[in-house]
């Protein structure tokens, strides 16, 4: 069984940070792509933010320049680093992790239960 358990939301005003973290446990054999997704009440989830096992990243074009995403492989934790905060980013963050088990063949998508993220203006 794998967990995440994530952390590090909260309310903050515009032009602040905020840093979150999740945490992956369990019976993990390996880990793949690491990333965040946000999803702000009547949208879609959406892609925020990914990094690879060689540490390769990817990011949505509105938190470029704003947002780092991180991970530490010998702690199984990604991390993501959100500097001058607006408004519109204001959304339940998600992490998603790709992982193996030891009984598996196959890497498996796993999602962390969310954590909000107000930005007041």
């Amino acid at each position: 069984q794998v967990r995440l358990l994530e952390s590090g939301g909260g309310l903050v005003q515009a032009g602040g940070s905020l840093r979150l973290s999740c945490g992956a446990s369990g019976t993990i054999s390996s880990i793949n792509t690491m990333g965040w997704y946000r999803q702000a009440p009547g949208n879609q989830r959406d892609l925020v933010a990914t990094i690879t096992s060689g540490g390769s990243t990817n990011y949505a074009e509105s938190v470029k320049g704003r947002f780092t995403i991180s991970r530490d492989n010998g702690k199984n934790t990604v991390y993501l680093e959100m500097n001058s905060l607006k408004p519109e980013d204001t959304a339940v963050y998600y992490c998603n992790v790709g992982a193996r088990q030891y009984t598996d063949y196959t890497y498996r998508n796993y999602w962390g239960q969310g954590t909000q993220v107000t930005v007041s203006s």
